[in-house]
């Protein structure tokens, strides 16, 4: 297993770039693949599978943003030789009933082969690289979660959980909630941004400021998928696997200050 490439979907996302950055730094082989990566992987077209899945047993598994991850793409690959599943989910899957995720967990736990289930909690890099940066950039962030906390977690800190996942033994069948080291509400959160950056970030956090920016089907479903999250707590798993402590948000955002983000 040791000299063959490992396969990372979404290799030119947050997590997937990063994933495959810290496999090759420790001298792993590994398969890119992504609509614009090194192997052209695209999961609407099924003649982009073979290739990627070609000689590989491992896998870094995860899909788009309300795609599903397809049964037949994890049934094809398990019989192409692939013995270990590393599958991108997110913490609060079974109180949002995020059926899409739910899935793809399901899957991965039936497939006959290792798996591990990353749940990371809200990704910092949401701010700077995800879907949260224009509303830093406009000033204000729009999410109906009033005062309830996140315990934000770093992407390269999700990456170096899934590479440890993907290379090591003593992950098979395990389930981690990968999270920062300590727990922030978003107002807490847009004010590190704003000490940093400068900016000033409000925050609207009540269902009635949601329903006015967004189709009202959509903002209702993800009112209710958020309204069922709990305060999320820290853990211990950054730590416990990689051996080092998770990166705070404020170490976050001064870094991506320094490297020039929001300055557009």
């Amino acid at each position: 297993m040791a000299d063959l490439p490992i396969l990372v979907l979404g290799a030119t996302g947050s997590t997937g770039r990063r994933v495959a950055a810290r496999l090759t730094a420790a001298g792993h082989g590994v398969r890119r693949a992504s609509r614009r990566g090194d192997v052209r992987f695209d999961w609407s077209d099924r003649g982009t599978w073979a290739g990627a899945l070609d000689g590989v047993e491992r896998v870094y598994l995860m899909a788009p943003h309300e795609l599903p991850v397809d049964p037949d793409f994890v049934h094809d690959a398990v019989a192409r030789g692939v013995r270990r599943l590393v599958l991108l989910s997110t913490r609060g899957v079974v109180e949002m009933g995020d059926e899409r995720l739910l899935a793809a967990e399901r899957l991965v736990r039936e497939s006959g082969v290792g798996w591990t289930v990353l749940r990371p909690d809200w990704f910092d890099q949401n701010f700077d690289e995800g879907f949260f940066r224009p509303s830093v950039l406009a000033g204000e962030l729009v999410l109906p979660l009033g005062g309830k906390k996140q315990a934000f977690v770093d992407a390269d800190d999700i990456a170096a959980v899934a590479a440890a996942a993907l290379t090591e033994d003593g992950h098979e069948g395990e389930t981690y909630e990968v999270t920062g080291p300590e727990s922030l509400s978003f107002p807490q959160a847009l004010d590190v941004l704003a000490r940093i950056t400068g900016r000033r970030i409000a925050f609207r956090g009540t269902p009635d400021d949601y329903r006015a920016v967004m189709p009202v089907e959509l903002a209702e479903a993800q009112i209710r998928a958020w309204d069922a999250l709990r305060d999320g707590e820290p853990t211990d798993v950054v730590a416990r696997i990689t051996g080092q402590e998770p990166k705070s948000f404020h170490d976050y955002a001064l870094r991506a200050w320094e490297g020039g983000a929001w300055r557009g």
